[in-house]
């Protein structure tokens, strides 16, 4: 039996396509569609970058010059004017005795029997401060008293026998050369007298010199020696006194201070510790500098007072004169190895270097008197942090602003 085996081959169907390219395809709208976003956020930056760039020179074009000037360096000016400026120096100083007179003992010395004053107490010239034993010294002059009437007699004699003689010559009796021999006796005996008087006033000026008297009136600032203490001449300083009370404060002043006094200049002195102040004047002026300290003494004349006491402290304000000049704070006026000066705010708002030279000096500013009209616009601080021809935006002080 034969059999046939049929087979049939279907008819060619359309072969799908492959899934891998729908992948690709999609990936491909994925790329395209982040890389538009990535470029919309690239374009919306520079939009807002152009518009604040637009905006900022928007601003800049809509100022005028003063918006320019506003960013330079903004600085305080001031305008000084003129002023009558009294003078006014302050220094420091060490109170003293105007005319310090040191006592001491100018005798042959011994020792003290009496003390007769203490230190504070007013004396008159001749008063006696102490007195130096001098009992050795009386024996002395009742010795030489005696001697004095010794000679004395012995002069009485001599004239006595002269004029018995001059009698006698008249008769013959005596000759002239015994007149002559007599007369020279008594005028021996005379000066033995007169030899005898200015010993014994030696020896009594010798015991009145043992007494330690005061040379002048005055205050008596030290007493030294004690009841029973030995001195001798050249034993030291004894009492000290100031002459008539008067006393002096020894300001140190600078070479510039000293060069505006004059001898004659009122002061106001106040002690350490003490609310009330003292009217001097000056009536000394160191003629010599210290080389070291380059400083002077002005020496100011002061009436006694009970709160001052010499060797103390005290502050001094001397009255130096008047000056009509502007006047400037002291941190306008800045100095370097050429000298002071100030910058000035000039035409088109430019700083300017502008050499000054000062003057008094006072509590609320110095003095400028070259360099300056009172005009200017002066920077008031900061000048140190300026360069001349530097365009800055001045600001007038506040002060200065109000009405006078």
């Amino acid at each position: 039996m034969t059999y046939e085996a049929r087979i049939e081959t279907p008819s060619a169907q359309p072969v799908p396509a492959p899934m891998v390219a729908a992948d690709e395809l999609d990936l491909a709208h994925e790329d395209r569609a982040s890389a538009r976003r990535v470029w919309l956020i690239i374009a919306a930056a520079a939009v807002l970058l152009i518009a604040l760039w637009f905006f900022v020179h928007r601003n800049d074009a809509s100022g005028d010059a003063g918006d320019v000037a506003q960013q330079a360096a903004t600085v305080t000016v001031v305008v000084p004017g003129r002023a009558t400026i009294a003078g006014a120096i302050n220094a420091t100083g060490t109170l003293a005795a105007r005319r310090d007179e040191p006592i001491g003992s100018v005798g042959e010395g011994g020792q003290v029997v009496d003390v007769r004053v203490e230190a504070g107490d007013w004396v008159r010239q001749g008063q006696v401060l102490a007195v130096i034993d001098r009992s050795v010294q009386n024996q002395q002059q009742a010795s030489q008293a005696a001697q004095v009437q010794v000679a004395v007699a012995d002069a009485r004699l001599a004239q006595a026998n002269l004029e018995r003689a001059l009698k006698l010559v008249e008769r013959g009796f005596i000759s002239k050369a015994d007149i002559d021999r007599l007369t020279a006796t008594r005028d021996a005996a005379n000066a033995r007298v007169n030899v005898a008087r200015a010993t014994l006033g030696q020896l009594q000026a010798q015991a009145a010199r043992l007494n330690i008297v005061a040379p002048s009136d005055g205050l008596v600032l030290e007493r030294r020696v004690e009841r029973g203490q030995v001195v001798g001449g050249g034993a030291g300083i004894l009492f000290r006194l100031a002459r008539g009370g008067e006393l002096e404060l020894q300001a140190r002043l600078s070479e510039t201070d000293l060069a505006a006094l004059s001898p004659g200049v009122s002061a106001e002195v106040t002690p350490v510790g003490s609310p009330r102040s003292f009217t001097g004047q000056v009536w000394q002026i160191s003629p010599v500098i210290d080389a070291t300290t380059r400083q002077g003494t002005a020496r100011i004349a002061l009436a006694y007072a009970p709160e001052l006491r010499p060797g103390g402290f005290a502050s001094v304000v001397i009255r130096a004169g008047t000056v009509v000049a502007p006047k400037l704070p002291e941190s306008a006026i800045l100095s370097d190895n050429a000298g002071s000066y100030v910058y000035v705010v000039g035409p088109g708002n430019k700083v300017v270097r502008r050499p000054v030279k000062t003057g008094v000096v006072t509590a609320d500013g110095i003095a400028v008197v070259e360099g300056l009209t009172g005009t200017e616009r002066v920077v008031l601080r900061a000048g140190g942090f300026l360069q001349p021809g530097e365009t800055v935006n001045p600001q007038l002080a506040a002060a200065a602003k109000q009405p006078r």
